[in-house]
């Protein structure tokens, strides 16, 4: 599983959407800090959950079209189970 590369596109994506993410949270720390309307605060909460979800979807694609893909045709049962291991951790 780990043999795999990803392409520089992919990795981009990703870490934009994380960069953004991050970003949000920096900005909640400071509206924290500055005694920000609680209602504000709860929606750029959720806004960074949702980043966080999409990154996730999409990491989570990726890793399917990819490397569980190879690791089905290679009949690699341990990268299969720890796939398995990382989803019930994400879950």
């Amino acid at each position: 599983m780990n043999a795999h590369r990803h392409s520089p596109e992919h990795k981009k994506r990703i870490a934009n959407r994380l960069a953004r993410a991050a970003g949000h949270l920096e900005k909640i720390r400071q509206m924290v800090d500055e005694d920000a309307d609680c209602a504000e605060i709860l929606i750029q909460l959720a806004a960074v959950r949702s980043a966080l979800t999409n990154a996730s979807k999409e990491i989570i694609n990726e890793h399917i079209d990819h490397c569980v893909y190879h690791a089905v045709q290679e009949g690699d049962q341990k990268a299969l189970e720890e796939f398995r291991t990382a989803i019930d951790k994400f879950i």
